[in-house]
Protein backbone atom coordinates (compact mmCIF):
# COMPACT_ATOMS: atom_id res chain seq x y z
CA UNK A 1 0.00 0.00 0.00
CA UNK A 2 0.73 3.35 -0.79
CA UNK A 3 1.93 5.57 2.53
CA UNK A 4 0.63 8.86 2.30
CA UNK A 5 3.58 11.34 2.85
CA UNK A 6 3.67 14.76 1.59
CA UNK A 7 6.72 15.16 0.78
CA UNK A 8 5.55 12.55 -2.18
CA UNK A 9 2.82 15.29 -2.87
CA UNK A 10 4.61 18.14 -2.76
CA UNK A 11 8.23 16.86 -5.22
CA UNK A 12 5.28 15.82 -7.51
CA UNK A 13 4.08 19.28 -7.76
CA UNK A 14 7.29 20.61 -7.83
CA UNK A 15 8.19 18.07 -10.86
CA UNK A 16 4.58 18.69 -12.50
CA UNK A 17 5.64 22.91 -12.33
CA UNK A 18 9.49 23.17 -13.03
CA UNK A 19 9.47 20.25 -15.88
CA UNK A 20 6.61 20.89 -17.86
CA UNK A 21 5.45 18.83 -20.69
CA UNK A 22 6.61 19.64 -24.06
CA UNK A 23 2.85 20.66 -25.27
CA UNK A 24 3.07 23.13 -22.83
CA UNK A 25 5.64 24.73 -23.72
CA UNK A 26 4.74 24.84 -27.25
CA UNK A 27 1.29 26.51 -26.33
CA UNK A 28 3.18 29.40 -24.26
CA UNK A 29 5.09 29.85 -27.43
CA UNK A 30 2.34 30.07 -29.34
CA UNK A 31 0.38 32.28 -26.85
CA UNK A 32 3.81 34.71 -26.82
CA UNK A 33 3.76 35.20 -30.68
CA UNK A 34 0.28 35.90 -30.85
CA UNK A 35 0.15 38.86 -28.33
CA UNK A 36 3.29 39.89 -30.24
CA UNK A 37 1.11 40.07 -33.19
CA UNK A 38 -1.43 41.78 -31.66
CA UNK A 39 0.55 44.64 -30.06
CA UNK A 40 2.63 45.07 -33.25
CA UNK A 41 -0.90 45.33 -35.17
CA UNK A 42 -2.50 47.83 -32.26
CA UNK A 43 0.60 49.92 -32.47
CA UNK A 44 0.39 50.05 -36.17
CA UNK A 45 -3.05 50.84 -36.47
CA UNK A 46 -3.42 54.06 -33.56
CA UNK A 47 0.07 55.29 -33.60
CA UNK A 48 0.37 55.61 -37.99
CA UNK A 49 0.50 58.95 -37.88
CA UNK A 50 2.78 59.56 -35.47
CA UNK A 51 5.34 57.19 -36.51
CA UNK A 52 8.58 58.04 -38.57
CA UNK A 53 8.87 55.85 -41.76
CA UNK A 54 11.70 53.26 -40.35
CA UNK A 55 9.80 52.44 -37.54
CA UNK A 56 6.98 51.85 -39.71
CA UNK A 57 8.86 49.44 -41.43
CA UNK A 58 10.54 47.91 -38.29
CA UNK A 59 7.01 47.26 -37.02
CA UNK A 60 5.80 45.21 -40.33
CA UNK A 61 9.04 43.57 -40.69
CA UNK A 62 8.12 42.41 -37.09
CA UNK A 63 5.12 41.61 -37.83
CA UNK A 64 5.36 39.65 -40.81
CA UNK A 65 8.41 37.74 -38.69
CA UNK A 66 5.93 36.90 -35.94
CA UNK A 67 3.59 35.43 -38.83
CA UNK A 68 5.77 33.46 -39.83
CA UNK A 69 7.26 32.05 -36.74
CA UNK A 70 3.37 31.06 -35.42
CA UNK A 71 3.13 29.40 -38.95
CA UNK A 72 5.87 27.43 -39.09
CA UNK A 73 5.29 26.25 -35.07
CA UNK A 74 1.90 25.88 -36.57
CA UNK A 75 2.85 23.32 -39.29
CA UNK A 76 5.00 21.32 -36.93
CA UNK A 77 2.08 21.27 -34.03
CA UNK A 78 -0.42 19.82 -36.90
CA UNK A 79 1.90 17.09 -38.79
CA UNK A 80 2.54 15.22 -35.25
Amino acid sequence: MIENNPMIGFSSTAMGIFAPVKRVIVDMVMVQLLAIIVTLGLILVTGADNLSSDTMAYLVAGLFAAFFMLGGIYSRISSI
